[in-house]
């Protein structure tokens, strides 16, 4: 079963231009199948991640995961980790599973309604999916949001502080 619609665009670049930076996961690459552990039926576990080469006046960190292939005019928000500080560059294996990290970064509500990481869980039979896990280096410390805050709401407040953003897009399907 295909649900017949076209590919989404790459959603950042529907968005005001920043600087880029590397990502890099011991858990997921670019353009590859991500694994069961990572997929919202599986073990639901965020993956490790690790970034280099931000900008030197970058502040402090967000970190995203959205798919822009779910069968919606909005995509769909897996992972909105908010206000990292600076001195944090990398996160280990399932960091999303914690509302609060100790070094005071908190989730918002994806769109599985909980304040966490959610697993890639594309229709079964979908064409493969995009899963953007980005890591938005930012001009302030803290983003003013709470874990109150939705993740358009977060993503609106990064048009205006992103200094650059590393992004690695792994895919996943579930086939029939």
């Amino acid at each position: 079963m295909s649900l017949d619609r076209p590919v989404a665009p790459d959603p950042y670049e529907l968005l005001p231009k920043a600087g880029s930076f590397t990502v890099t996961s011991t858990d997921v690459a670019d353009r590859e199948p991500l694994g069961d552990d990572f997929a919202f039926a599986g073990g639901n576990k965020s993956p490790q991640l690790s970034w280099e080469g931000f900008p030197e006046q970058t502040r402090g960190f967000v970190v995203t995961c959205f798919d822009p292939d779910a069968p919606t005019p909005s995509g769909f928000w897996h992972w909105v980790l908010v206000n990292l500080p600076a001195t944090v560059t990398e996160l280990p294996t399932g960091a999303g599973a914690t509302q609060r990290l100790d070094n005071g970064a908190f989730h918002v509500r994806n769109d599985y309604s909980v304040k966490s990481y959610g697993g890639a869980a594309p229709p079964a039979g979908d064409r493969p999916h995009r899963y953007y896990f980005v890591v938005h280096a930012i001009d302030i410390e803290a983003l003013d949001v709470d874990d109150e805050a939705s993740a358009a709401v977060v993503s609106f407040n990064l048009a205006f502080h992103t200094l650059a953003r590393a992004i690695i897009t792994p895919t996943y399907q579930v086939t029939e």
